[in-house]
C-alpha cells in the first residue's frame, strides 16, 4: 500500500529525532522544504508523497486525482471553489514535485506516526493513530503542487497527473 504523509509538526531542521544517527521516515519527511516531495520510506523501495509546509486538513477530490489542503477558509464551499478555480486557471504556476508510483489505495497520515505503527493503539488507549484510506488509482503519477496564501481562502492543491 502506498503512503501519503502530511507534515506533522517537525522539530528543528536537521535534527535526528529517533535516537540514532540514521534519519528515519519522520526525519526525511521533515527535511522536505518544497510544497510536496516524493521520498523513500523504507529499505524496500517504498516511496511516499509528503505534503509539507504546515499541518492542514487534507482530502482527495474524487475524480480529479487532487489532494486538497484546507489552509484557511471560512467554509468548505469557498475552499472547493478556490481549488476548482486554481485547477482550471491556465496560468497556475505548478511546482513539479517528481514522480510517485502507487500500487493502489494510499494512507493519508501524519508523518509523526511510523507507518508500521498505524495498526497499533496508543498506550493506555484503544485509539489508533489518525489515518484515512484514500482511493488513489494504481499508476505512475507526476506530482504538481500549488498553494495560495495571498487573500483568503488559502488553499493548497497537490495534483496527480498520470504519466
Amino acid at each position: 500500500m502506498s503512503a501519503v504523509q502530511e507534515w506533522g509538526g517537525c522539530t528543528e531542521a536537521g535534527m535526528i529525532v529517533g535516537g540514532t544517527d540514521d534519519p528515519d521516515d519522520y526525519d526525511r519527511a521533515c527535511a522536505v522544504e518544497d510544497l510536496t516531495a516524493v521520498i523513500a520510506v523504507d529499505t524496500h523501495g517504498t516511496r511516499a508523497l509528503v505534503m509539507s509546509d504546515e499541518p492542514a486538513t487534507s482530502c482527495l477530490l474524487p475524480g480529479r486525482n487532487v489532494f486538497l489542503r484546507w489552509l484557511a477558509a471560512d467554509s468548505e464551499a469557498r475552499l472547493l471553489a478556490a481549488a476548482e478555480a486554481m485547477l482550471d486557471a491556465p496560468g497556475t504556476a505548478w511546482e513539479d514535485s517528481g514522480v510517485w508510483e502507487t500500487d493502489g489505495p494510499a494512507v493519508l497520515m501524519d508523518s509523526a506516526e511510523a507507518g508500521a505503527d498505524l495498526a497499533t493503539p496508543y498506550p493506555d488507549s484503544s485509539r489508533l493513530p489518525e489515518q484515512t484510506l484514500v482511493a488513489v488509482p494504481a499508476d505512475r503519477w507526476r506530482v504538481c503542487a500549488f498553494q495560495t496564501t495571498d487573500d483568503p481562502p488559502w488553499v493548497g492543491v497537490v495534483q496527480l497527473i498520470a504519466e
